[in-house]
């Protein structure tokens, strides 16, 4: 087996100057079609200075400061009610009024109701005049403000749903927080891109947008956005789901390192926790791929090297660690069997001499043997089985032998590395074992780490 070049996770990784955040709200149209519900995506105008340039996306933008001068025009919900919802202090109906703003603005659809409580049907207005209160209002929120008033319209806020929050990962050119809601496509209106930001829109069951033959080219939270929605068949359904949801999780994905390129790891993948430990700035030099024969830099004092990895790139494979400080020897913590990762490629990823072989697998005969097969790299190296409670001094770093959780045959054995507050264990389901408020971490025999009680 060739060895993988080390990925290396600096101790004190470069801080770049932080990027500012913008706020966003972004609307989501749905409507009921012949074979299901359907979604609305608008494509983006080819532009060279837009990360997003000709991507199919949901109707949005940046909340304005001046959206909060249209509360007086919102029907149905205040800002007190509005920013509960949100979970923010105040301004929580700013998000629904830049919603419905940008909506307007960018597919011509507008969310208002008349004096007498009905939703409003621009397509009875003459196009002329349409456009011209169009026009009106991507001048600004003024204008917007002074269109509704003066036809006696209010906007119809309490037509949307929360659906989702998301955060764009750090180390993205821009940033945005952006507050997604879901609403009925109004009767008594039709889509019309503005032709400036987005130059076509289409209608299309979510699954349908997804699937690969349809090429769209789409950005991480809109792709999983539809593959959420692609589990609802009605409107309905979806907006009563959406109305029931209870404290909505920010989504905010990172970036990371893999086989197939930098990409962006979502918060329900495998190695999401690890990566933010690594790269909490963004920097790239995490990975999402367990990569057999990869050695990659956990800390100064750990170092994981991948034996066989698992099905996917994302499932778990044989880790081994090397622990060790700044001033002493080093210990090799490896499964057993460890995999298909050969002694000659441990030796050479090594980041000093080995002077302990350990394992957090059960004791057996066959276990003692496989492990002093590893003093073939390090004839000096002791392979040994603590007793718990006992800890080996690593001149700057320690390591405790504890008892393994339960399902694992004793005498098993976890270590604790408690400068770091890793637990290094061979437990099955890792997300299980409980070793008291001292550990933080979890380094398991296969998978990325884990934080702890997450």
């Amino acid at each position: 087996m060739n060895a993988k070049p080390s990925a290396t996770a600096p101790a004190t990784p470069p801080q770049p100057a932080p990027r500012p955040v913008r706020i966003a709200a972004t609307l989501i149209l749905l409507r009921d079609g012949a074979s299901g519900m359907e979604v609305l995506l608008l494509r983006r105008a080819d532009k060279a200075d837009d990360q997003n340039s000709g991507a199919s996306v949901f109707p949005g933008g940046v909340v304005d400061t001046h959206d909060r001068s249209l509360h007086l025009m919102c029907k149905g919900l205040d800002d007190a009610g509005a920013s509960r919802r949100l979970g923010v202090a105040e301004g929580g109906l700013d998000y629904y009024a830049a919603a419905v703003r940008e909506c307007f603005e960018e597919a011509g659809v507008l969310f208002a109701c008349d004096a007498e409580d009905r939703v409003v049907e621009l397509d009875r207005l003459p196009a002329s005049r349409l456009e011209a209160m169009r026009h009106a209002a991507e001048q600004g929120t003024d204008a917007l403000l002074a269109m509704c008033d003066a036809q006696g319209w209010r906007l119809a806020v309490d037509r949307l749903a929360y659906f989702s929050h998301w955060l764009t990962p750090p180390g993205m050119p821009r940033r945005f927080d952006t507050r997604f809601f879901i609403a009925e496509m109004p009767a008594g209106q039709g889509v019309k891109p503005d032709g400036r930001e987005t130059v076509e829109h289409m209608w299309l069951k979510p699954a349908d947008a997804v699937h690969p033959d349809r090429g769209l080219k789409l950005m991480n939270v809109t792709r999983r956005t539809l593959e959420q929605l692609a589990a609802f068949e009605s409107t309905a359904s979806c907006m009563a789901h959406a109305r029931g949801l209870a404290g909505i999780v920010l989504n905010m994905p990172r970036l990371a390192d893999g086989p197939a390129g930098r990409r962006a790891v979502n918060i329900d993948e495998p190695a999401y926790q690890e990566i933010g430990r690594l790269d909490p700035h963004g920097n790239g030099h995490a990975r999402y791929a367990l990569e057999a024969g990869l050695a990659m830099q956990l800390s100064a004092r750990v170092r994981r090297v991948t034996g066989s990895a698992g099905a996917s790139l994302s499932e778990p494979g044989s880790n081994s660690y090397f622990i060790g400080g700044e001033s002493g020897p080093w210990a090799l913590i490896a499964p057993l069997p460890h995999g298909a990762l050969p002694n000659e490629l441990l030796r050479k990823t090594a980041p000093g001499e080995v002077q302990w072989l350990l394992s957090t697998a059960p004791r057996t005969e066959a276990a003692d043997k496989a492990l002093e097969s590893l003093r073939s790299s390090w004839p000096g190296a002791v392979a040994l089985w603590p007793a718990p409670g006992e800890s080996l001094d690593l001149g700057g770093a320690t390591l405790v032998a504890l008892p393994a959780p339960g399902g694992i045959s004793a005498p098993a054995l976890q270590f604790l590395l408690p400068e770091e507050s890793t637990l290094f264990t061979g437990a099955a389901d890792p997300t299980a074992v409980h070793a008291g408020n001292e550990v933080e971490w979890i380094a398991p025999a296969s998978g990325f780490l884990l934080r702890h009680g997450a």
